[in-house]
């Protein structure tokens, strides 16, 4: 595997307009799963992949390209990591604990998290990769953490931020150039947006104590349920308006989903005892992980065309 080469080790914090082992192996060839499922506009291929060594492998966003990013745990570490065309590169902030890689723009720049020894297990940082390779912290101001989510093709961030008490603190956050603004709603995050920003996607715990999806469109926050469902996370959108998420079903198994407009499509990787959807492309492929076997393992869903 390569790894990728750093222009600047560190540079000082960006608020962008105000706001053990570290080498994996080359990559193993991903397993087609035979079966295909329902969706709104037609069936999905399942292709799983893992980042060859790692007890874990979850992929997070995806963008037009079709390059995927994540994070996997590696020799007791986690690190980010970059698929593009066959091919996987770990992603590590210099001096961190452990990396996750979470969104990627049109362009190959990459945000995420990043934890620091020494610091309580709750304490993420944000940065952001661009595609010459280097390092960008991004914080919020006056906050303790930020969570990067995704990138828009203007180099606008979405994410959250919170302080030590994570739940009452946290709220989601839109890092642009123009400056930046967050939700009145507590415990949000903001997780995906359309290219332009106008419509927003994410997720949140209502005054009932349930977690659920919402959107912000033109301002306007409006939260959803999956029909049926005890728990929703909405985690991207396309610029079609497609929105990929998380539900729980009344009997407590967990699934992705794929809404257009008032439809809902399951999405199962076939013989997966959990399914998550997280990041979804303007073509409609959807990626994420799912839970089998007691080990999770990354998945991307392909639609018919």
């Amino acid at each position: 595997m390569r790894r990728l080469a750093l222009l600047s080790v560190l540079v000082p914090a960006v608020f962008l307009a105000g706001c053990g082992t570290d080498t994996i192996l080359s990559p193993t060839t991903p397993s087609i799963a035979p079966s295909l499922k329902p969706g709104v506009d037609g069936n999905f291929t399942y292709t799983t992949f893992d980042v060859p060594g790692a007890t874990l492998t979850a992929a997070q966003g995806i963008n037009p390209r079709g390059d995927i990013v994540g994070f996997a745990d590696v020799g007791g570490q986690r690190h980010g990591f970059l698929l593009r065309d066959g091919e996987f590169t770990t992603i590590d902030f210099p001096g961190a604990f452990g990396t996750d890689a979470r969104g990627i723009s049109p362009d190959g720049d990459i945000v995420g998290g990043y934890s620091l020894p020494g610091e309580p297990a709750v304490n993420i940082h944000g940065y952001r990769l661009t595609k010459h390779g280097e390092f960008e912290r991004v914080d919020y101001p006056g906050h303790t953490n930020t969570i990067p989510q995704r990138i828009l093709p203007d180099g606008t961030i979405l994410g959250c931020r919170h302080d030590e008490n994570t739940m009452s603190t946290m709220r989601g956050i839109v890092i642009a150039r123009s400056g930046s603004w967050e939700l009145e709603q507590s415990a949000t995050m903001n997780n995906g947006a359309t290219p332009s920003g106008r419509l927003i996607v994410g997720l949140w715990t209502s005054m009932q104590g349930r977690g659920e999806g919402y959107v912000v469109e033109d301002g306007v926050f409006t939260p959803f349920i999956v029909p049926g469902s005890t728990f929703t996370a909405a985690w991207d959108v396309n610029p079609a308006s497609e929105i990929v998420g998380v539900y729980r079903d009344a009997s407590g198994l967990v699934h992705g989903f794929l809404r257009r407009g008032d439809d809902y499509a399951t999405l199962d990787v076939p013989g997966a005892t959990a399914t998550r959807a997280f990041g979804i492309n303007p073509r409609g492929d959807v990626v994420g992980n799912f839970t089998a076997g007691g080990s999770t393992h990354a998945f991307l869903a392909t639609r018919e065309r």
